[in-house]
C-alpha cells in the first residue's frame, strides 16, 4: 500500500485545525446540549401532566358509571 501524501496532508491539516478550533466551538455546543436538555425536560412534564388529567378523567368516568350501576338504596 503507497502513502499519498496530498491526502495525509489534508488529514493532519483537518486534525491540526479541529484541535485549533475545538475549544472556541465548546462553549456553542454546550449552549445547544443545555438547550436541549431543557426542552426534554419540558416535554417530559408536559407528557406527565398531561397523563395525570387523563387518569383523572378515567377515574371519574369509571366512578360515575360504577355510581349509576351500583344499587341505590335510599333512606325511606
Amino acid at each position: 500500500m503507497k502513502l499519498h501524501i496530498p491526502s495525509f496532508m489534508i488529514g493532519v491539516g483537518v486534525g491540526a485545525s479541529g484541535a485549533a478550533v475545538a475549544p472556541r466551538l465548546k462553549p456553542v455546543f454546550l449552549e445547544i446540549a443545555t438547550r436541549a436538555y431543557k426542552l426534554g425536560d419540558l416535554v417530559m412534564v408536559r407528557i406527565a401532566r398531561t397523563r395525570e388529567d387523563l387518569s383523572d378523567l378515567l377515574a371519574e368516568a369509571k366512578a360515575r358509571a360504577r355510581n349509576r350501576l351500583a344499587p341505590r338504596t335510599e333512606a325511606a
